[in-house]
């Protein structure tokens, strides 16, 4: 019986996506090549993987449990080549990196001319989308390491914590603070719209939970997908937010921003990296988060706040 990597990668495409077409442009093939491919596979096991319908793609009993044992050869075949490439040295080779949005354009580019310098072998593919599919593509094989907040609770991952990253409240620079006022507190944030990123963002979910704000009124995403929009929205009076350290820099460059510090304890984000226990670059991960935690520290500075 024979079966090949290329079946197994067309049917753990298939079962992931729900969908030929989609799974044939994932794959980069045609779909009648994926289709045959896949009835090809069937017919090898000997049992229906599929029930097909107009509306999608169905897993059968044994097409689910096959999609799971397929989804951990895929993995395994992926550590085998990670296990080639540290046979060239550290961080030598491909690496497919994932990174949360509320990250990548605050950290990557003060760490990307860090890792060139000092690994120049290495050949780095990014990944920007939120937590969650960034943890599927992971235990997918498709992606090597993850940066983004912890925790990450999965038995078959393993993090690295970096550092923290604490949150500002952002103002209005018109709004009125009371002069004995030098730190803000959770109540704060009632007295305003809070402007938050939509449903989905881990930064979202870790704002809230820090400031005790579940059910409140006044919370307001618009739809946001990504700070810089937030921002403007604050500078231009419709609000506040709360802020990453690590951002600011970037972020209110334009002024029309007043920023605050929270009072003790102060919320904060522990930022790391993940990846599969499994793999065997290990060794490779703790090289390149020293280089990233390196780049932050300098991103993150101490700043005289109002």
């Amino acid at each position: 019986m024979n079966i090949s990597l290329k079946q197994l990668r067309y049917f753990d495409s298939v079962a992931r996506l729900s969908h030929f077409g989609k799974a044939a442009a994932h794959c980069a093939v045609t779909q009648p090549a994926l289709s045959m491919q896949i009835q090809e596979l069937e017919k090898t096991l000997g049992v229906q993987l599929l029930e097909r319908s107009r509306k999608g793609v169905i897993l059968t009993e044994a097409g689910r449990e096959i999609a799971a044992r397929a989804e951990r050869v895929l993995a395994d075949v992926r550590d085998i080549v990670d296990t080639a490439h540290r046979q060239r040295g550290m961080l030598a080779g491909s690496l497919h990196l994932g990174v949360i949005p509320t990250l990548a354009p605050y950290v990557l580019p003060a760490a990307f001319p860090l890792v060139r310098d000092k690994y120049p072998q290495l050949d780095l593919h990014l990944r920007e989308t939120q937590t969650q599919n960034l943890i599927e593509e992971l235990l997918q094989g498709e992606l090597d390491l993850l940066l983004l907040a912890l925790p990450v609770e999965h038995p078959d991952i393993e993090t690295i914590k970096l550092f923290s990253d604490r949150f500002l409240l952002a103002l209005p620079k018109a709004r009125h603070i009371a002069a004995n006022r030098v730190r803000a507190t959770p109540e704060l944030l009632q007295q305003d719209r809070l402007l938050l990123l939509e449903e989905g963002h881990c930064l979202r979910e870790q704002a809230l939970s820090f400031c005790h704000l579940r059910r409140v009124d006044n919370i307001d995403t618009f739809g946001a997908s990504n700070l810089s929009t937030i921002v403007q929205m604050v500078a231009n009076g419709l609000g506040m937010t709360l802020l990453p350290e690590l951002a600011v820099d970037l972020e209110c460059r334009r002024g029309n921003i007043k920023l605050m510090r929270f009072s003790d304890p102060e919320p904060r984000r522990v930022v790391g990296l993940a990846f599969r226990k499994s793999s065997p670059r290990q060794r490779d991960f703790a090289a390149l988060g020293k280089l990233i935690a390196q780049a932050a520290s300098a991103q993150i500075k101490d700043m005289e706040l109002v």
